[in-house]
């Protein structure tokens, strides 16, 4: 029979446990609204941006003055994933599913034959990745002191990209992260952004016609490094979005069960409880019926 003393302990400590996951929940569920209105206010923009980009890139094809970052290396060997998590846990599958999600890229791509860099922007994606696969881990963007991101914030992971661009060190850059949807559901989500890819405008005998100044290869030479800022930031939102979201989904779920835990640890006492009322008053009445 379980001891009354330690059933009570324990039931107080789920009750603190409650208490807590109540708390991050309400905290999470605040910090939602925020990073929801933020990614979704930088979607249209986003949007509109790579239509733009589209439409020049449309333009442009494959001339032999296309922007690097738009035709590429001409090679396909070296493979740069950027891997974007949370810097916290307590968030459900949230940044165990983007990081499954780039295990499978880095064993497709092996499969192939290529050669895998990672890079991670977020600790708990940094500790997962530099555990599977130490020999493929080159960089780390620390962002834990952000509190609030900022295009500042994209632009800097931006940079360390497109400097190891530069440099030659690989041919193709994939970022993931989590899109956000609802509460409920966050999507895992690969993206290549080096080199650049867009979708081409749709045919339309009413659209416009335009003519640059500069040409659309200077322009996209210009706008390009600036595109692959507005990705990487478009995807730290989305990214913040889905981590509060999955942060509040799994809290509430925690709460739940502890209540659940309570219920059934009260339960537990009170039989203990009477358990030991009835042998006390067995022994009281075998006594004085020996007497």
């Amino acid at each position: 029979m379980p001891n009354l003393k330690d059933l009570k302990n324990r039931i107080a400590s789920v009750k603190s446990t409650r208490k807590i996951t109540k708390a991050m929940q309400m905290v999470a569920a605040a910090k939602l609204r925020r990073a929801q209105d933020a990614a979704e206010m930088a979607r249209p923009y986003t949007e509109r941006f790579s239509a733009v980009m589209g439409a020049l890139a449309a333009s442009v094809g494959d001339s032999a003055t296309a922007p690097r970052l738009l035709a590429g290396t001409g090679e396909d060997k070296v493979h740069l994933l950027v891997v974007m998590t949370s810097e916290r846990g307590l968030c459900g599958g949230f940044n165990a599913n983007i990081a499954k999600k780039a295990r499978q890229h880095v064993q497709k791509l092996r499969s192939e034959g290529k050669t895998v860099k990672i890079l991670t922007v977020g600790k708990k994606g940094r500790d997962s990745m530099r555990r599977d696969y130490s020999d493929l881990f080159i960089d780390h963007v620390d962002m834990s002191g952000v509190k609030r991101l900022s295009y500042a914030d994209a632009q800097g992971v931006a940079r360390n990209i497109l400097n190891r661009f530069d440099a030659g060190e690989f041919d193709v850059c994939t970022i993931f992260y989590s899109e956000f949807e609802n509460v409920v559901t966050q999507i895992p989500t690969a993206q290549q952004i080096i080199p650049a890819s867009f979708e081409a405008p749709e045919a339309d005998s009413a659209q416009m016609l335009y003519d640059y100044e500069p040409s659309e290869e200077e322009i996209l030479a210009d706008l390009l490094p600036r595109g692959v800022a507005v990705q990487i930031f478009a995807a730290l939102l989305e990214n913040a979005a889905s981590e509060q979201g999955a942060r509040m989904s799994a809290m509430d779920n925690a709460t739940r069960n502890a209540g659940e835990m309570i219920d059934d640890l009260t339960i537990e006492y009170n039989r203990s409880r009477q358990a030991v009322i009835t042998n006390e008053l067995i022994e009281i009445i075998s006594g004085a019926e020996a007497l």
